[in-house]
């Protein structure tokens, strides 16, 4: 018998949530497939087979909590050597004709359709609803199903089967007949219990908030400049390179520019000392269904717009996918979030501990403003930076700011600076 256990997690992980078992007790399995997720409070862990064998215990269940080392299960690596060495039984030679025959006459079957992909939280909801998420549409990026779906799933009324007869239309059946358990478990409420990814996203934050002197200072900026070379610039960029190009890079390289000018805002407080980082690694806030998660680009003061658009594009789509590695989401020196592609028109970013500065992008929004005496219409943005005040000051926090709108207002400022 071969232990399965609970692998190394990543740097200062030391536990995690069983996700999905993909293998079941009594499945044969090659060496290399995954038998287990694990869900950590920053990446997806996949547990593989390192022998052929056959699954023969389960000892953790989904949604159990595990740590470095424990057991999850046992393999039996002569299982699948036995059931090798077993002969297939001949066909009698009363039945080799007709099988023949039957195989020539059968017709080539049909390909089968694509696996629909789910999210490791949307198979936990749909195992504990007994459904499955195969059978779920999804409304995610390339009909992905997220865990909205299932819970969405879970609660609709289950369809009649073959046998049973449709409901008549003056008598329909009640409606908390229909509804699954976990759902009315708790009548108007539904208690779930957090993902390990969730709490410990909690637990950073609340962090964050007692670790650091946290203060937020605001300005806006005029968007027109930059959103016109955009627009030039835009087919070509997407034609040469295969990248859509968005408004991302134009913010990450002014943000560069800004922290080279203010490299307190790219420090770190170490006890009594202060750490500066002559060098940016750059946190991008990604949603995904997992939650929040910031994968980083590293040296992103290295790179240029369109291969910090390239690595952006990469980065999320691994996010989107639960195959982010943890050196995608360790290292980072500064972060952006951009709560505007949610419609969001102002607010307070929480600084990503033991980061110090954190950005926060808005949704662009046509306002009055006066221009040299006129008022005029302009696409404009709030901007908000939240810094730590025990290193930044007022004063540095607010030139930074200010640096990254003159940037943006004047986007050609950034080629020759």
């Amino acid at each position: 018998m071969i232990a399965i256990k609970v692998p190394p997690l990543g740097e200062s992980i030391v536990e995690a949530t069983v996700a999905r078992w993909v293998k079941r007790e009594g499945d044969v399995v090659a060496q290399g497939d995954t038998l287990v997720e694990l869900e950590t409070d920053k990446i997806t862990v996949e547990v593989p087979a390192f022998k052929a064998g056959k699954l023969v215990r389960q000892t953790r269940r989904e949604g159990d909590v595990v740590h470095l080392d424990d057991e999850l299960g046992e393999l039996d690596e002569t299982a699948s050597v036995a059931s090798a060495a077993t002969p297939k039984p001949a066909p009698s030679a009363a039945h080799a004709a007709p099988a023949a025959a039957s195989v020539k006459a059968s017709a080539p079957a049909p390909s089968a359709p694509p696996p629909v992909k789910s999210s490791p939280s949307a198979r936990r909801v749909a195992a504990e609803a007994g459904f499955d998420p195969q059978s779920v549409t999804g409304t995610g990026p390339g009909g992905r199903v997220t865990k909205a779906d299932a819970i969405a799933a879970a609660a609709a009324p289950a369809p009649p089967t073959a046998t049973q007869a449709p409901p008549r239309p003056a008598a329909p059946a009640p409606r908390a007949a229909t509804i699954s358990p976990s759902a009315a478990a708790n009548g108007r409420e539904t208690r779930e219990k957090m993902s390990t990814r969730r709490r410990r996203i909690a637990e950073h934050l609340v962090e964050s908030q007692h670790a650091t002197a946290h203060l937020t200072t605001f300005n806006e900026v005029d968007m027109s400049a930059v959103m016109a070379l955009r627009d030039r610039i835009r087919e070509r960029v997407e034609r040469e390179n295969g990248i859509k190009l968005t408004f991302m890079p134009f913010f990450a390289r002014a943000t560069v520019l800004a922290l080279q000018a203010f490299p307190m805002v790219n420090a770190q407080v170490d006890g009594d000392a202060i750490i500066y980082k002559h060098y940016v690694n750059l946190g991008i806030a990604v949603a995904s269904d997992q939650g929040l998660v910031v994968p980083v680009i590293k040296d992103a003061d290295r790179l240029s717009m369109v291969e910090f658009s390239r690595h952006l594009a990469a980065v999320a789509i691994r996010a989107r996918e639960g195959k982010l590695t943890m050196d995608d989401l360790t290292g980072g020196t500064f972060t952006i979030t951009n709560g505007g592609v949610f419609g969001s028109l102002v607010s307070t970013p929480i600084l990503n501990y033991p980061q110090v500065g954190i950005l926060g992008l808005h949704k662009i929004q046509e306002r009055p403003v006066a221009v040299n005496g006129q008022v005029l219409i302009r696409p404009m943005m709030y901007l908000a930076l939240s810094y730590d005040h025990r290193i930044v000051d007022g004063q540095q926090a607010v030139l930074f700011l200010i640096r990254v709108k003159e940037l943006i207002e004047d986007p050609a400022a950034m080629l020759v600076v």
